[in-house]
């Protein structure tokens, strides 16, 4: 500051005058924030009132020049000593008083006048005696240090100003300021227009400035460039704008929504230009303090620098998470649904208007819609002006009728983009395989129509035409991993059934017979091949099985579930693929049949097959019904397995003798039948042989029988001190073992009883030695499968066109019941007619197609390919809105952006095409990877979100097309970022 000297001062008036005039200011002026004060030593202060209170001007007692020599450590830094205390070392005078004791008595040469500041401190208003002592310096020469105070009522800005002015830093320079408060401790002071006080800047912190890098970077955070060196990264020049962006894991949505608003002109050269630095709003609490912004100019920069094939968005990515905590981690995302997050954030940390006021909205009542739309779109600038405002916003018209009083309501609502649906057919095509009941018949493969919102029973009847088989003789199953993950009831929805699934449809016996003490039960029938050793670790000695092959269904008589006559069954309807032993083969049972007996009773009462741990890894992880069948996988075997042992050793006899007197119903007494089965003959040695095969847990089992039903496990129950003796039996292919739904055995059952329960739907195995397996089951034939005609005609891809999207996006549609409308005549909550129509359009238009469907009955994705013109997409016979007579406003929109998604609902991969505003070429961008577009690559039926902008704004391009050939592609340094989508 400029000192003031004795020269200044002028002829001051009577005494009687200044001590009137001076203590009337001291007394009446009020604190007021930003006001300036001036510190007056004591000494001389006291001097001059004892002048002027004495009255003469010759008195001895003249205080001579204003003389603040007493408040200083020294004259040199004229730095004020600590401690001082107001009116004991110092007195406060307000500006006009120091103004004019200055004017009247001067200031001692070379002394600065000691101005402080009013500062409202957190609980007071008082004057700054000390100000913020700070250190200056840049980031590129942090050795060259100035020292500067200011006060707390300064703002950051004129901080900056000072380094520049000292540093001289080019004004067109985009310059960012950090304080340190320690050595490893930096923190941004991202808000210039914050005072010193507020940006928690304390003497001693130093303040350092950094100036933007050519490529976009900054100094203190430059990215790793994914190249071999520096060098050649930095000797780079490329196409602005013409940049990967690397996929930091599942991050694709992301990569995808950031090129089609890079390559946006209006939006990329605001924050190419800064325009964004006097407009960011840090006290919006809708916005996020200006750091997605912030964040978002960044990249923008980096990527149109011209220096970098790719740029690493990391800072961006986690500043995305910290405002928005659906997209924390890194699982997929929609990039639809990011845009939005996005347009939004931008806008509330850019907008202009920084106290958003109070604005009841007025229904049209009658008014034209002129008046209407001018009203609303001035009501909606009033709260909301920004650059994301200026560039995307339009205005809807949306009319409701009451369907009982007839009620109109007209309001006129902004929107930032599109979301139109695509029209939905309500046909669907599945692929079956149809399993008929012939057993040399191999499966065949069938694609059907039918509807999509109809019933299993439906898919039935269309596979009925083909095969020739009565729907009700169907039942339709859901394979997986070898086992039924779940079996379909007739009237269940189609929708729960996804494309991806492997449906098999078994054709299953339905008798004319009518069995009054009988009734039909579903069988669903496993193959399992038994391990050749036994499994110890699991705590018991059971032989682990493992399943393999296609299961059954079949439909049997409960009268048929005697395990000879089951066997015989078995055997005919594997016919197509196991062969049957030669009649001569005879297998040695070891030293005595009650070593076998143990063994195949140790396998068949333990544990088989795979673990829970096994069973949950091997589950499909799509929908909840699934789950659920994994998290009850064991209990379904209480259910299928139960207890009947008879209660009486009278009724054991009994049940004995039935069976050992009777022959399978159908495998008769033929050899053939008599060499399968493990029981041959009525001996008793043979009655015992298959007790011993099919005994349960080694525990005894209930006494409890049920009348007329014919346990499996009667028959196993061995007569205690019957001795055993080596026998001969002939040789058995597999054996049958009741299971649960995910085809393993219960481990202690409980009751000890092994036998069926006669639900109306049984799981049994059929369980295979290694050796009888390699030698009898033909594994090729048992895969085979024929291809119906239906296969063949290729399946033709539904298109529409944008069109037709709009049309269907501005049709009257019913209100859901829950989102209804409050009808303010009939006071009630009504579902209510609506129609969107559009009012005006912005000069970048954003069309969402809603590819994905989610509605309480079924969810998918469509990949209808929707045509959309590159050029010349006129709205005009859309648009409500009249500018004058016979005229229209600016409605036709040329595309410059398309985010693409590729797969299903839960999975799939994100990229982009986008038209380079310089160039005017058309790029791919895949993450990281950059190549050259041609027109005809665009339109597909992975189109997601376009940008259109409008004829009207459209530049020509500054800059000739580039050759047809890859422009970017993976530079980095670990051999191709990895796809993680």
């Amino acid at each position: 500051m400029a000192t003031t000297t004795i020269a200044s001062a002028t002829e001051p008036p009577g005494l009687e005058t200044q001590q009137r005039d001076i203590e009337s200011l001291l007394l009446e002026h009020e604190l007021r924030v930003g006001d300036s004060w001036y510190l007056v030593g004591n000494r001389w202060f006291d001097l001059w009132k004892e002048y002027v209170t004495a009255g003469d001007q010759n008195a001895p007692s003249f205080p001579g020049h204003i003389d603040n020599t007493e408040l200083y450590e020294d004259l040199d830094s004229y730095r004020l000593k600590e401690r001082l205390v107001e009116n004991e070392d110092f007195v406060l005078v307000p500006a006009e008083a120091w103004r004019k004791l200055l004017s009247w008595y001067g200031l001692v040469d070379d002394q600065p006048p000691l101005e402080r500041k009013v500062i409202d401190l957190p609980s007071t208003v008082k004057v700054e005696i000390y100000p913020v002592e700070v250190f200056l310096c840049l980031h590129s020469d942090m050795d060259n240090i100035l020292t500067a105070q200011f006060s707390r009522a300064d703002t950051i800005l004129s901080i900056q100003k000072l380094i520049q002015k000292q540093f001289d830093v080019p004004e067109n320079a985009e310059p960012r300021l950090w304080m340190k408060s320690s050595d490893t401790s930096c923190d941004r002071l991202r808000n210039v227009h914050m005072t010193v006080l507020d940006s928690c800047l304390t003497s001693g912190m130093t303040v350092i400035m950094e100036i933007r890098n050519a490529d976009g970077t900054w100094p203190s955070s430059r990215p790793q460039i994914m190249r071999n060196s520096m060098e050649d990264q930095d000797m780079y020049r490329g196409q602005p704008g013409v940049c990967g962006l690397n996929n930091l894991g599942n991050t694709c949505f992301m990569n995808s929504a950031l090129q089609c608003l890079s390559n946006t002109p209006p939006l990329t050269e605001y924050f190419l230009c800064s325009s964004y630095l006097d407009e960011l709003n840090f006290t919006n609490p809708l916005g996020m303090k200006g750091e997605i912004a912030e964040a978002f100019a960044d990249v923008i920069k980096q990527m149109w620098s011209g220096r970098h094939y790719s740029v690493m968005p990391r800072v961006f990515k986690t500043k995305v998470g910290h405002f928005a905590s659906q997209f924390l981690g890194y699982q997929q995302h929609d990039s639809q649904e990011l845009l939005s997050f996005l347009l939004d954030g931008l806008h509330e940390d850019l907008n202009r208007v920084k106290n958003k006021e109070y604005i009841e909205l007025r229904d049209a009542d009658g008014r034209p819609d002129q008046e209407v739309a001018e009203e609303a779109w001035r009501n909606h600038r009033r709260r909301n002006d920004s650059v994301i405002v200026d560039t995307f916003h339009g205005l809807f018209k949306s009319t409701l009728v009451c369907p009982e009083c007839h009620k109109v309501s007209v309001t006129f609502d902004p929107f930032c983009y599109l979301s139109v649906p695509l029209p939905v057919s309500k046909e669907r095509v599945m692929e079956v395989f149809f399993v008929s009941l012939d057993p040399l018949a191999k499966p065949e493969q069938h694609r059907v129509v039918v509807p999509k919102a109809g019933l299993v029973f439906d898919l039935c009847t269309a596979l009925s035409q083909a095969t020739h088989v009565p729907a009700n003789q169907m039942v339709v199953a859901d394979v997986f991993n070898h086992r039924f993950y779940k079996i379909y009831q007739a009237d269940e929805s189609l929708s729960c059934i996804l494309d991806r699934d492997d449906i098999f449809v078994y054709e299953v016996s339905s008798s004319s017979v009518d069995r009054e003490e009988d009734e039909e039960v579903l069988l669903a029938v496993y193959m399992r091949e038994r391990s050749h050793y036994r499994d110890y670790g699991s705590g018991g000695s059971s032989y682990s099985t493992t399943l393999f092959g296609h299961p059954l269904l079949m439909v049997l008589w409960r009268s048929q579930f005697t395990r000879e006559a089951l066997y015989q069954i078995f055997l005919q309807r594997l016919a197509r693929y196991v062969h049957q032993p030669d009649p001569e083969e005879v297998e040695e049972e070891g030293e005595n049949e009650e070593e076998n007996d143990e063994d195949e009773e140790s396998h068949k009462s333990q544990t088989n097959g795979v673990g829970g741990d096994e069973i949950e890894e091997d589950s499909k992880g799509e929908g909840p019904s699934k789950k659920k069948a994994q998290e009850n996988a064991r209990d379904d075997g209480q259910s299928n397995v139960q207890s009947e042992a008879s209660h009486s050793s009278e009724g054991e006899e009994k049940a004995e003798e039935e069976e050992s007197n009777s022959e399978p119903e159908t495998g008769g007494s033929t050899e053939e039948g008599q060499m399968a089965c493990a029981s041959t003959d009525n001996s008793q040695d043979a009655i015992d042989g298959e007790q011993g095969a099919t005994r349960a847990s080694g525990k005894e089992a209930d006494d409890d029988e049920e009348d007329g039903e014919e346990p499996i496990a009667q028959a196993s129950k061995r007569p205690t001190g019957r001795r055993c003796c080596a026998v001969k039996r002939k040789k058995q292919l597999f054996t049958i073992q009741a299971v649960n739904s995910n085809g393993t055995t219960e481990r202690g059952m409980g009751d000890g009883s092994n036998a069926f329960s006669y639900s109306t739907q049984l799981y049994v195995a059929i369980d295979w030695d290694p050796d009888m397996k390699k030698k009898y089951y033909n594994e090729n034939e048992a895969e085979k499968y024929v291809k119906d005609q239906s296969m063949d005609i290729p399946q033709q891809q539904p298109t529409v066109q944008l069109q037709a999207c709009i049309e269907l996006f501005t049709t009257v549609e019913t209100l859901e019941d829950e989102n209804p409308w409050y009808c303010p005549v009939c006071k009630k909550h009504q579902l209510a007619t609506k129609k969107l129509d559009l009012w005006s359009l912005p000069e970048v238009l954003i069309i969402h197609l809603k590819r994905f469907s989610y509605t309480k009955y079924s969810r998918e994705k469509l990949d209808t390919i929707v045509e959309f013109p590159l050029r010349n997409l006129d709205f005009s016979d859309y648009l409500l809105r009249k500018t004058g007579t016979n005229s229209e406003p600016p409605s036709r929109y040329d595309l410059i952006a398309v985010s693409n998604h590729y797969g299903g609902l839960r999975d799939g991969h994100y990229t982009s095409y986008a038209k380079n505003k310089d160039d005017g070429q058309w790029y791919y961008f895949d993450d990281s990877k950059v190549t050259c577009a041609n027109e005809e690559q665009i339109v597909t039926n992975a189109a997601y979100v376009l940008f259109y902008q409008r004829q009207d704004k459209i530049r020509q391009p500054t800059l000739p097309a580039p050759d047809d050939h890859i422009t970017s592609s993976n530079h980095d340094g670990l051999a191709g970022a990895m796809e993680l989508d």
